[in-house]
């Protein structure tokens, strides 16, 4: 679809809504008597963007996606300037996740940089006054009450700065030990015994997820790591193949199986017939309770193999509450969708789960290598959520205006500094503007869910495996990450109650549903991970790493300052350009207006 039939589609599917609305709103719906009719007008109620007048709505489309285009086509140079047409799938990515000159690594930050976030600084400011002022025309005060509302709690923002204080002890005895090992690979010149962590030498773009330096980073370097790659490849496993396996997971638990048209539909490996077809996994549903679909470029590995049973989770998701009205066909809260697949991948990427279905010939007791195991888990999950906190708790303080448009990139790196104890490779100023360099941020999609679910897919885990009788709190001999709930029925008839519901009732009645608790809460996180815990504290005081991060020199400064890279590749287009187009290799929903036009909704599947 071209940049102006996408643009039509959206503005078509305005007028939809914003005709539905006003029908609504001739209802006196709050008189209503029927709780669930109710609910289902309260949801109708809400107008979102739609909500601006035409001319203004046709600017915040233009705006994002200017934006948006300018994030896709974004192209760099590699360090000695020889090639300028890097993107960031594969390319740039590569470069992170493998390379290990600082110099290197410092190039490719920087550019990627100035290619996209810097690009589009203004036409963030003004994209932010549209979305406060589609906000006010709903009824809120800013964008932050429109975006919040989802997850029907009042004090929602204090709920997830608990939560964060409940994950700060074990976040900070990671990043120790991490910056520990950093230091022993590139030397105290390059990484301080008590700073913050160079965003660049955390294997990944945006250092949300430092799963790539698990060679630099496993604590017993001579025991092996969890890989059945090799098995899978040997024993002849193919994109299908995986995906079958996934679903006999689910059908083990009682749960719905795939349909014929998730078969015969869904696309589970790149074609090679020519057409082209982004690449990053998501999930569909076209509302009609068997046309769902799987759309993946399957690699034969171990990690896709487990990301084929999240993907599946989605869909399973979309079987369960297939039966309720359509304003309530999606999860509890945003978060519930990510966590359910996750909560499954819990168990499947277990020794004890690889050794039920043929991939490991024996399960070894051994503690080094449950400890390699953990930490595989932990530079992934809990890593990267302080990062899922900043991206929303900036946007938030934007939205508010707490965050002034003078400050923009300051106060990013304030709350990066703070809250993730990293910090920029070179001071950062007010010209730059590098929130922008992730996709979510230009692509306007919100990123608490994320976090939201690497909480809740603990709960759902830590409660599933109690009712599986896989997990006891008092016997040390079944600790929370062995579990696997394969084959019980049992904890797949509790998760099917859950997920029935869908968004018929408020998220604190689906999560009592499944674990009994009506808050989320960290404490069943810090039960996975307490072993792997109890090892970095001892590890630390052992090396006498110093827990937590300080540093006298500024990150970020109103004046410009120069930047120090190599062939910038200066190819992407200004950010006023008009184009859309998706995200390289960064998960985001296709844009809402198109999706139910063709009566199907994607739902936003990687962080």
């Amino acid at each position: 679809m071209t940049s102006a039939g996408m643009l039509a589609s959206r503005l078509e599917y305005a007028r939809f809504e914003k005709d539905r609305w006003k029908q609504v709103t001739q209802v006196d719906w709050k008189s209503i008597k029927d709780e669930n009719v109710k609910r289902q007008f309260k949801v109708l109620s809400k107008l979102g963007t739609a909500a601006l007048p035409e001319d203004r709505l046709e600017k915040y489309d233009q705006l994002q996606s200017g934006m948006e285009r300018t994030y896709s086509t974004a192209r760099v140079c590699n360090l000695n300037g020889t090639s300028c047409d890097l993107s960031l799938e594969p390319d740039l990515s590569e470069i992170m996740a493998n390379s290990r000159d600082p110099e290197e690594l410092e190039h490719v930050w920087l550019a990627w940089r100035e290619n996209t976030g810097k690009k589009m600084r203004n036409s963030y400011k003004e994209f932010v006054e549209l979305i406060n002022e589609a906000a006010e025309l709903n009824g809120f005060s800013d964008g932050t009450e429109l975006w919040l509302d989802v997850y029907d709690t009042a004090d929602f923002q204090s709920q997830i700065a608990r939560l964060w204080d409940q994950l700060t002890p074990l976040y900070e005895q990671l990043h120790a030990y991490v910056r520990g090992r950093l230091r022993q690979h590139y030397g105290e010149e390059v990484v301080s015994r008590d700073g913050p962590i160079p965003a660049h030498l955390l294997g990944n773009m945006w250092s949300q997820s430092w799963g790539n330096l698990l060679d630099i980073c496993k604590p017993y370097p001579e025991k092996a790591s969890v890989d059945v790659t090799p098995q899978m490849k040997a024993q002849g496993y193919t994109p299908l193949k995986m995906f079958q396996m996934s679903d006999e997971f689910f059908t083990s638990l009682g749960l719905i199986p795939m349909t014929p048209e998730f078969w015969n539909r869904s696309i589970l490996e790149k074609p090679d017939d020519g057409r082209e077809l982004v690449c990053h996994a998501s999930a569909w549903d076209f509302y009609d309770g068997k046309d769902v679909r799987i759309k993946q470029c399957t690699v034969i590995t171990m990690e896709y193999f487990v990301t084929a049973h999240h993907e599946m989770g989605h869909i399973e998701y979309y079987l369960q509450y297939a039966r309720q009205p359509q304003v309530f066909k999606t999860g509890a809260n945003p978060g519930f969708h990510e966590a359910v697949g996750d909560t499954l991948a819990l168990s499947v990427a277990t020794p004890k789960h690889l050794k039920k279905i043929g991939l490991l010939e024996e399960v070894i007791n051994d503690p080094e290598v449950d400890m390699n195991f953990l930490m595989s888990v932990a530079l992934d999950k809990i890593a990267f959520l302080p990062f899922g906190y900043v991206m929303d708790k900036w946007r938030w303080g934007v939205f508010s205006g707490d965050i002034s448009e003078d400050d923009l990139n300051c106060e990013w790196w304030k709350l990066r500094l703070g809250l993730q104890g990293i910090e920029p490779p070179q001071v950062r100023s007010e010209m730059d503007f590098d929130p922008g360099a992730k996709y979510h941020i230009p692509g306007n999609v919100p990123y608490i869910r994320y976090f939201v679910s690497f909480i809740i897919q603990f709960q759902f885990h830590k409660a599933l495996c109690i009712t599986a009788n896989q997990y006891d709190p008092n016997d040390r001999a079944r600790p929370l990450h062995q579990c696997d709930i394969y084959n019980n029925k049992e904890a797949g008839k509790k998760l099917a109650k859950m997920l029935s519901m869908g968004a018929s009732k408020p998220w604190p009645d689906a999560m009592e549903a499944i674990t009994g608790q009506r808050e989320m809460d960290a404490t069943a996180l810090r039960d996975y991970f307490q072993p792997l815990e109890d090892w970095l504290k001892r590890e630390n005081q052992e090396n006498q790493e110093i827990i937590g991060w300080k540093t006298d020199e500024p990150v970020c400064t109103r004046e410009p300052q120069p930047i120090s890279t190599r062939g910038g590749g200066d190819h992407a287009d200004d950010d006023d350009d008009d184009d859309d187009d998706d995200d390289n290799g960064v998960s985001a929903a296709t844009p809402l207006s198109t999706l139910l036009l063709l009566a199907a909704a994607a739902t936003v599947l990687f962080r």
